[in-house]
């Protein structure tokens, strides 16, 4: 990168910066509106943790709104370089608008990769660890219903694995005739069963029998049993290319989880089409310094971009879209949209 390169890249470095620490803490003012969250955890932890819930929480909701908040710090960024007529200066030099934009786009593509791959992790993991439900931490109790040829039942479980793999406290309640409930003490996920070592059975009108070594059939997979203990927004871009590598039997929970991965290992393309919009609509030259039109009409198409992505992507949680589209397609709108905005303005220079 050049001089100029550094000049544009620092100033939408900053203020996309601040844009993002203003939204950041109205976020963190509207968070710890929450009193009996922070009374919680500060029963559990002391302030400090129930500070740090506020903040994770905080930084969870402005990852979600990241590629609009970029689009609005751009936006003021671009202008702000009109103002002082910099930019006048430097497309004066001979350089063009998509020369312009090659090296805030570079930075925005290493600044999502590093945003998808560890910052999304690390808040993700916190924020997770922090959750209180009720004023106190609980993994409540795991419900699962299965359905096949020749059996139907609920199984309710008291505990579960972190993996997923083992339950404890288990009940089966059997909803084909004869109607009967197996409990035990605990249930491992082996091979497609669940296996249960030491078992009582209870039937209406009978005296309870103990079963050793009970096996209950089961379509859930390990990947379908991580998914299920949760939520999919809930897990690392590691957790889940593990869940989609372990199989999962749901096609919901597979859609889900496939369109959440793809979701952020786009965020890239999300980050340059919020930029080229920015670019569109405030890189031109103007004889005055008002904007506010043209301003408006930015932020308005990139609010139009963002409920599309986010509609896009609850179809594509649903698996009513495939979650490729559903994801990169948003992104390549937004793109395509700018870049022709460009070239009509800039009359196909390049």
């Amino acid at each position: 990168m050049n001089r100029i390169d550094w000049v544009i890249v620092r100033r939408l470095l900053g203020s996309i910066g601040l844009t993002m620490l203003i939204m950041f803490g109205l976020v963190l003012l509207v968070e710890s509106l929450s009193t009996s969250r922070f009374a919680a955890l500060s029963r559990l932890g002391g302030p400090g943790v129930a500070v740090l819930a506020i903040a994770a929480s905080a930084a969870r909701w402005l990852l979600d709104t990241l590629p609009l908040t970029v689009l609005v710090g751009a936006i003021a960024g671009l202008l702000n370089l009109q103002t002082t007529r910099e930019m006048t200066v430097i497309k004066s030099s001979g350089a063009s608008v998509w020369r312009l934009m090659r090296a805030p786009i570079a930075t925005a593509i290493l600044l999502g990769l590093a945003i998808s791959l560890g910052a999304h992790a690390l808040v993700v993991t916190v924020n997770r660890g922090l959750t209180v439900e009720g004023g106190e931490v609980s993994a409540g109790t795991f419900w699962l219903e299965e359905r096949s040829a020749d059996q139907h039942y609920i199984l309710e479980a008291g505990y579960v694995h972190p993996g997923g793999e083992a339950l404890g406290n288990v009940s089966v309640f059997m909803l084909e005739a004869p109607r009967e409930r197996i409990e035990a003490e605990s249930a491992e996920l082996v091979g497609g069963e669940w296996v249960m070592p030491a078992a009582t059975r209870f039937v209406a009108g009978q005296v309870q029998e103990p079963v050793t070594d009970f096996r209950l059939p089961t379509s859930t997979s390990r990947g379908d049993m991580q998914t299920k203990i949760s939520s999919v927004k809930d897990m690392t871009i590691y957790e889940l290319a593990g869940a989609l590598a372990a199989r999962l039997n749901d096609p919901r929970l597979r859609a889900e989880t496939a369109t959440q991965f793809i979701r952020l290992l786009g965020l890239p393309a999300s980050l340059c089409g919020s930029l080229v919009i920015a670019f569109a609509f405030t890189a031109g030259y103007r004889r005055t310094n008002k904007y506010g039109g043209t301003v408006l009409y930015g932020i308005v198409l990139g609010f139009v971009v963002y409920v599309v992505t986010e509609m896009a992507g609850r179809a594509g949680d649903a698996g009513v879209i495939q979650p490729v589209i559903a994801v990169l397609g948003p992104a390549l709108v937004a793109i395509v949209a700018g870049a022709t905005v460009l070239l009509n303005r800039e009359d196909g220079r390049t």
